[in-house]
């Protein structure tokens, strides 16, 4: 009769163990990894330039430049996803990432552009079937006409394990410039994330500065640029913007152009969270209302509109449909120095990413 006992108690008390222990061996490698491999992008870092380009810019002629940030091929118009109470968390085929990357470049292609800034462009990621869509958006260009590129990576992350069923996995995405005038040189620069344990939680962030020579001496400073978005609170999205702000600064202090241009992942207009959603109460950290009163002397946003107000950017919690919450996040600031003649959101019906494309015209002074 003891021995029965015994017998009990030992297999009550060795399942839950014999799993437990595992449990904990794998969580505890899994959380020694992240650690293990976390490491920001150096800061200051000098980019390659892929030389096709044989034009300079000159003052007083018009150029055009689009923004477009290309979700990193994801997002057809009834994607969700997991971040924004959605559901998935990869694109849905490897075909599906290559047909959406084709389609935002050809739409960027259609607007004959001078310079492109693409933003959320994958390299080798598990959620986007480890495509490589700089590549592929070189090659889209260079059936059109000859552009520099310089691709700057904005983060790399260690490999997410959630959600169990179907893991993001791990990211490397950057933003991708083109250009058909030469580019001189092109720098990296980290942006300020979160600090601590959050910082694990914070991917990293940069702008790229791109220097463009201008016939009459001056440099044509062209910045593209993926601020925070999740998790982000308004002091560190501030200083994000302070230190963006003083390398804009600087630049035109020497006496050069300046253009600033992507998605920052603010209310880019202060108000269009209410124009677009009337009524609303939500309050996401990827839209707080853009702190203009942080923008220097001599810098002013893009936003007479040619064509009326247009979104840019929706939430994934749901396919795109007109209930969906919208809100310009995507825009261009430029100093002084700069003409902007024409600025205008462009409506795609989110077909192939979540954001709409931005499109400007310019003549340096």
């Amino acid at each position: 009769m003891k021995n029965d006992t015994t017998k009990k108690r030992f297999r009550w008390w060795k399942i839950p163990l014999g799993i437990l222990v595992p449990a904990v061996l794998v969580v505890g490698g899994y959380v020694v990894y992240v650690f293990g491999t976390y490491g920001r992008i150096e800061d200051k870092k000098e980019l390659e330039v892929e030389r096709n380009a044989n034009q300079t810019a000159e003052a007083g002629k018009e150029y055009t430049l689009v923004s477009y940030n290309i979700g990193f091929g994801a997002y057809t118009a009834d994607f969700t996803f997991f971040m924004d109470e959605g559901k998935e968390s990869r694109a849905r085929s490897e075909e599906s990432v290559i047909n959406c990357v084709n389609q935002t470049a050809a739409t960027a292609l259609s607007y004959d552009p001078d310079f492109v800034l693409f933003q959320e462009v994958d390299t080798d990621s598990t959620r986007s079937f480890h495509v490589d869509e700089a590549s592929q958006i070189r090659d889209k260009f260079a059936e059109n006409e000859s552009y520099d590129s310089i691709f700057a990576q904005n983060y790399h992350s260690a490999y997410l394990m959630y959600p169990l069923t179907e893991p993001h996995g791990a990211s490397n995405s950057g933003l991708l410039t083109m250009s058909r005038m030469s580019v001189d040189s092109a720098l990296r620069r980290s942006l300020p994330i979160a600090t601590g344990f959050k910082k694990f939680l914070d991917l990293d962030r940069c702008y790229c500065i791109n220097r463009i020579p201008v016939e009459n001496g001056k440099e044509l400073v062209l910045i593209n640029l993926h601020l925070s978005a999740y998790g982000t609170d308004a002091a560190q999205g501030n200083a994000q913007l302070a230190m963006l702000f003083a390398d804009m600064q600087a630049e035109y202090e020497k006496g050069n152009y300046v253009i600033c241009g992507g998605d920052f992942n603010h209310d880019f207009t202060v108000d269009s969270k209410e124009y677009f959603n009337p009524g609303t109460d939500q309050e996401y950290s990827w839209c707080h209302p853009f702190p203009d009163e942080t923008i220097p002397a001599g810098f002013r946003k893009c936003m007479d509109y040619s064509e009326g107000m247009t979104a840019t950017s929706r939430y994934t919690n749901q396919p795109y449909s007109e209930d969906s919450f919208t809100v310009i996040l995507d825009g261009f600031i430029v100093s002084d120095n700069v003409d902007c003649t024409y600025v205008q959101n462009i409506d795609t019906d989110y077909q192939y990413t979540d954001h709409n494309p931005v499109v400007m015209r310019f003549v340096l002074k």
